[in-house]
């Protein structure tokens, strides 16, 4: 295991927490999914930013001065008979390059020592349940001993604060793996895409989970170890669900697919969405509807560039989208006005109600905060016509080479009397990662096709 970027990190973070100060971060419980059977483990993502360690039962700590210390499993040939290996504490400081590695049934022993004499105790808060009582439990130890002159760091810090905006801007190391999840999802899609036009123009019975198998087939065959998230594969009407689950729907000549699915590689996620016709082929009003989506993801795109806003690829999109509504008459524009007017009034609401982007990485809704630091206290209130309440608003995030954020415009039209008929319950979304860069960004995620034409010729080369 190349260890360079986990030790880097670390470095990065030691000088960061200050004078005398320590942090403590844990990885992820095993989670019980029902009687004797367990979830796949999935370590934390901060404890694996920091150690690139998967195993559970681990605990990182981490001193001002640099010196790491691991807490594991200890070896036990009987219990890895059944469970697997176990690097162990010996092995540990070589393989991860932390300093010194112990047992972690000797956490609670040794941990009074190493918080003792120190200012300030650096932990991630509200991630992990009852992770303050043990630090207080080790803090109690420590002040037992004040009577040897020992002292209790009486300064209790989140370390998430620090480790998020490390995490925002992501290094080589990280955008490689990223751009090969990309890779793997992409062809997860064409593979999904190619078995829906194959078994209708076969006259074949194919559902939504049978799309689903063949994403999961492809992102495992590649090495993937999981799902980065649960697959959405909604066929007709069920695309206008945002969050709908492959279920055992029918897929329909005539009708749209939104698949919103990607795969987890090394910790790191990917997340892509694309609709296309079931059968390969685009009605009139499906293909107008898309055009728009795809122009306004577009338009995202050339938003999307170091030393704009968040913001800006989503005021971007919604700007076309918009346009798009009016013009395909799905907004009467007698009724809401032109375009700057259906943007203040958010009349499009109904039609789009979910942002454009949100931060990607270990997490498919990454870490980061959405806000300029910097700019946090420059506050100004508006009215929301939607919820008729008045919110707070903050300059968004300016963005930097190296982060990396969905661009996932998306229209949603359920029947409703104003609607014109022939678009009733088509739902539609396109979705990349893309990565700033120093001229503008990187799509990491378009390994399969968006352009229409595009689409309908690699259904029709399956079929």
């Amino acid at each position: 295991m190349n260890h360079t970027p986990y030790s880097e990190r670390r470095a990065r973070l030691a000088k960061q927490l200050g004078k005398g100060a320590i942090a403590v971060v844990p990885t992820a419980p095993v989670q019980q999914r029902n009687r004797d059977s367990d979830f796949p483990y999935r370590a934390d993502s901060y404890f694996y930013y920091l150690t690139g360690f998967t195993e559970p039962d681990a605990w990182l700590v981490l001193d001002s001065d640099g010196r790491s210390t691991l807490f594991c499993q200890p070896k036990d040939p009987e219990r890895e008979t059944w469970t697997g290996y176990r690097l162990g504490p010996k092995a540990a400081p070589a393989a991860l390059g932390v300093d010194e590695a112990h047992s972690f049934e000797e956490l609670d022993e040794r941990m009074p020592g190493l918080l003792a004499n120190t200012r300030t105790v650096w932990y991630p808060f509200a991630t992990h349940a009852g992770l303050e009582t043990v630090v207080d439990s080790w803090l109690q130890d420590v002040r037992g001993q004040a009577r040897a002159g020992l002292l209790v760091p009486d300064s209790q810090r989140d370390v998430c604060t620090l480790l998020d905006e490390m995490r925002l801007v992501k290094d080589a190391h990280e955008l490689a793996i990223m751009r090969r999840a990309g890779q793997i999802s992409a062809q997860g899609h064409v593979r999904a895409m190619q078995l829906s036009a194959r078994q209708l123009h076969a006259g074949a019975g194919v559902r939504e989970y049978h799309l689903e198998a063949e994403l999961l087939h492809e992102f495992r065959r590649n090495g993937s170890q999981f799902p980065a998230y649960t697959s959405i594969v909604a066929a007709g009407a069920n695309a206008c669900v945002l969050h709908y689950p492959a279920g055992d729907a029918p897929l329909k000549k005539g009708e749209l697919v939104l698949i919103d699915a990607a795969c987890e590689l090394d910790g790191y996620a990917s997340d892509i969405t694309r609709t296309f016709p079931a059968d390969g082929k685009f009605s009139g009003p499906q293909r107008a509807l898309y055009d728009v989506v795809l122009a306004s993801q577009r338009a995202a795109f050339e938003a999307t560039r170091p030393g704009a806003r968040f913001d800006d690829p989503h005021n971007a999109a919604v700007k076309v989208l918009v346009q798009g509504l009016l013009d395909l008459k799905i907004l009467d524009r007698n009724q809401v006005g032109g375009v700057q007017d259906v943007i203040k009034k958010r009349a499009y609401f109904p039609f789009y109600m979910h942002r454009t982007s949100h931060w990607m990485g270990m997490d498919v809704h990454d870490c980061g905060s959405y806000v300029e630091p910097g700019e946090a206290d420059q506050v100004t209130e508006q009215h929301d016509p939607i919820s008729g309440q008045t919110v707070q608003k903050r300059p968004s995030r300016i963005l930097r080479p190296g982060m990396v954020l969905t661009l996932e415009p998306g229209l949603y039209i359920r029947p409703a009397k104003n609607v014109p008929k022939p678009f009733w319950n088509i739902g539609i979304r396109i979705e990349d990662d893309a990565v700033v860069t120093k001229s503008g960004c990187e799509l990491l995620t378009r390994g399969v096709p968006v352009d229409a034409d595009e689409i309908e010729a690699l259904m029709r080369a399956a079929a």
